[in-house]
């Protein structure tokens, strides 16, 4: 190890080289010539020679921290322990030598080959890191969600390690995403990732694998870490933001390579048997604009190689179902680079849109919601009311009027409050079920924005229902059976989760219990009543209170978070809403508990933040009147961005749209030139019921006519001719029926009509008559 004072001195010129990030003019350019790129395999050999010189001063000092932790190890007291497996069995271990692989070999050679990682008393723990006491213990395998994202994670350090070798260069970070991996990295003057050192990348990491390296851990200091990593600035950033003075945190070793890292992962590189990139591109240090232009290559990895062949064969169909390529290609949408991130719904897109709304607003009818409309942008006064200006502002498009701050709204919430509390209310009139179609804005990231799933501007089914305590489980359930009928129209299954407290919220936690308590009964109530199990999201609440996530699952089996329900006692008391109680019902009000959840307390009244300025606070909030109470408020979106959800049908379906959402239902063509007038005809007779017709009286030839309807998705291609003009028929042919692509039986006018008007009206998903 290097002296202290050149250890002291190293720490301050990093720190000088990380006071600013911001991009260069040089890494502003955009876009690299290829050949200033960082070379394919005719430009470069395939690994540095020498290898980087950083990489032997860290493994220096990583063998000699090493050497001195090991001996302290020797050390440990060894004591029986009682390791309690998840199915109840007990195993009998040696603290500080028993390991989660050697308990899961003992048990049985298939156990141990598919576990990769473990889960001790909760937290995940690496299989080869020794039992410390008495624990719990799970063995968890690929397929476990936190198996995933460690084998992933695992092999980013894998992807990490091949990118020092050939590029010499800087990582910054490299996590698991939901299918598969990332590394950005900072190449030497400012080079870019060609796809040409895919391969040689691939190679590489293959290398290491084939090494079967064993992932060690490392406990160190602050100042050892700064030391380590003295050469590259930006993990000397993470390690100024994330570690503490006077503590220290871990990096883990695999090969020659060492990263800053709190684990777990995998027991060592041959875990992973098949590895590729999937792509490289651009991107920001920490994703902020601000900082420096980084190269970020995707990578994908799994335990076997039939995995990898089922995943591109995924990769190749979801390709073809991308929304961006099919709203293209059907004239749905299209962005400009004048409104990043707002789209530009065409009239096909907006048939979508429209109907889309509609059916919301007949499900709205039948269940007694009131529709409102609210402004668009409000002073800054409301938001720090709500709690948004201090939460949410860095989200929000915010701009000065006449010296005052304002800002678009991002949500509808607030806006609710101002309608409910703009009179006095009676009990009598709850539950108010309040729906609106609002334009919402949100500042999101310009490299976060992709197509229709991450926009700027949208609109949401959003609907605040105010409702007494005694309410709450009702319109819980209510809203449950609104979940299963729209989503049961598109063919979704569905899951949820309960979204606990955070570490920043708003509110006393009696009543953040009180909420939970409420939201756990309506689930365990749900799944009673035949739905689907649900899993506990500890700390992910809403900042104001818990809710309920609900995920949807797609034709490819992907899942989407389209839905939350969100219950809500903070908001109320900062808006100061109140009805006026029934004095009867009060009198004989619970006071205990009912069906074992708590009952409310005065505290659904306090004044206790534990965030805001207790100022502030005085400030917004008063004193019930007499005779009154506050209404509980839940937040609810079942499609939630419109724009999103029709992201997710467009793929769901791959263009092929039911017919009643279709902006395509039927083509009609004639079989020759005499039969035009009969096909306006048809036209204008369907259009009457309300039904999107086209016709090509072109001069192609029919059946280019019907490959062109086949092309564009048509529900239904109506081809006629002098028999169908004489007879007041159609030949139909359906678009997902192969047997009625030939000419078939002839169906008259209102036939025709009848089957499709109840086709459309029943908005089955299955195209047939």
């Amino acid at each position: 190890m290097d002296s202290a004072k050149e250890v002291a001195d190293s720490v301050k010129n990093a720190a000088e080289g990380v006071k600013n990030l911001a991009v260069s003019d040089k890494q502003k350019g955009g876009k690299k010539d290829k050949g200033k790129g960082a070379g394919g395999e005719g430009s470069r050999s395939l690994e540095l020679q020498p290898r980087p010189e950083y990489l032997d001063h860290r493994l220096k000092i990583f063998d000699a921290v090493k050497a001195k932790q090991d001996e302290e190890l020797a050390k440990k007291p060894r004591e029986p322990i009682n390791v309690t497996l998840d199915n109840g069995r007990m195993e009998v271990g040696e603290s500080w030598v028993t390991t989660p692989a050697s308990i899961a070999r003992s048990i049985s050679k298939s156990l141990f080959e598919r576990t990769v990682i473990a889960r001790v008393d909760g937290n995940l723990w690496d299989l080869n890191r020794p039992l410390e006491g008495n624990c719990r213990l799970e063995l968890l395998d690929f397929e476990h969600p936190e198996g995933k994202k460690v084998f992933w994670h695992s092999s980013a350090h894998v992807l990490g390690e091949a990118s020092e070798r050939r590029f010499g260069c800087d990582l910054c970070n490299g996590p698991p995403i939901d299918s598969g991996f990332y590394y950005d990295m900072a190449l030497p003057n400012s080079e870019v990732v060609q796809t040409s050192d895919w391969k040689p990348l691939v190679d590489i990491a293959q290398k290491a694998i084939k090494d079967k390296a064993p992932f060690q851990r490392l406990i160190l200091t602050k100042d050892e870490l700064k030391e380590m990593f003295k050469n590259n600035k930006y993990k000397l950033h993470l390690i100024d933001q994330r570690v503490k003075e006077g503590e220290s945190t871990t990096v883990y070793r695999s090969g020659v390579f060492i990263d800053l890292c709190r684990g777990p992962h995998v027991p060592n590189t041959g875990y992973i048997k098949s590895f590729d990139i999937l792509r490289s591109s651009a991107s920001y240090f920490l994703g902020d604009q601000n900082n420096d232009s980084v190269q970020r290559i995707y990578g994908i990895s799994f335990p076997d190689k039939k995995q990898m062949e089922d995943h591109k064969k995924y990769l190749e169909e979801a390709a073809k179902r991308d929304h961006r390529r099919i709203g293209k290609d059907q004239e749905l949408f299209f962005f400009h680079d004048l409104s990043p991130g707002c789209s530009f719904f065409l009239p096909h897109g907006t048939i979508i849109y429209n109907t889309l709304m509609k059916f919301l607003r007949s499900e709205y009818w039948r269940r007694s919601y009131q529709e409102v409309h609210s402004p668009n942008a409000f002073n800054a006064e409301l938001w720090k009311r709500s709690g948004h200006w201090a939460h949410y502002k860095d989200d929000m498009f915010t701009f000065d009027v006449e010296k005052d701050a304002w800002a678009l709204k991002p949500m509808n919430c607030p806006g609710h409050c101002l309608i409910f509390g703009h009179r006095n209310r009676s009990y009598h009139e709850l539950p108010i079920r309040m729906a609106e179609f609002g334009v919402l804005h949100r500042n999101e990231a310009s490299g976060a924005l992709g197509g229709l799933t991450r926009v700027r501007r949208f609109v949401q089914d959003d609907t605040h229902v105010f409702c007494t305590e005694e309410q709450v489980e009702q319109e819980i359930s209510d809203l449950f059976d609104f979940l299963r009928v729209v989503y049961g129209k598109f063919g979704f299954t569905f899951k949820m989760k309960l979204s606990t407290r955070p570490d920043q919220f708003l509110g006393d936690i009696e009543t953040w219990n009180a909420a939970e308590a409420k939201l756990k009964k309506s689930l365990e109530d749900f799944t009673a009543q035949g739905g689907a199990a649900w899993e506990l999201n500890p700390g992910d609440g809403a900042f104001y209170g818990p809710k309920i996530d609900i995920t949807i699952s797609d034709a490819l089996k992907r899942d989407f978070q389209c839905a939350t329900i969100q219950l809500d006692f903070q908001l109320p008391q900062q808006f100061n809403l109140e009805y006026m109680r029934d004095s009867k019902a009060e009198a004989s009000k619970p006071t205990e508990e009912t069906n074992g959840v708590p009952a409310a307390k005065p505290a659904l009244e306090a004044t206790t933040d534990q965030n805001a300025d207790p100022a502030k606070q005085g400030q917004y909030r008063r004193a019930l009147t007499a005779g009154c109470a506050r209404p509980v408020m839940i937040h609810r979106a079942i499609v939630g961005s419109f724009e999103r959800f029709i992201a997710i049908l467009t793929e769901h379906f791959a263009g092929k749209w039911p017919f009643w959402l279709s902006p395509r239902q039927i083509l009609v063509i004639p079989v020759m030139p005499s039969a035009n007038d009969y096909v306006l005809e048809v036209q204008k007779i369907f259009r009457e019921k309300e039904m999107h017709v086209d016709v090509d009286i072109s001069g192609n030839t029919m059946q280019k006519k019907i490959r062109t309807g086949q092309l564009q998705q048509y529900n239904f291609i109506f081809v006629v001719g002098a028999q169908e003009k004489e007879s007041r028929t159609v030949n139909i042919r359906n678009r997902d029926d192969q047997s009625t692509q030939a000419k078939g039986e002839l169906v008259p006018l209102d036939v025709a009509i009848e089957k499709l008007c109840a086709l459309r009206d029943s908005r089955e998903v299955v195209n047939a008559m």
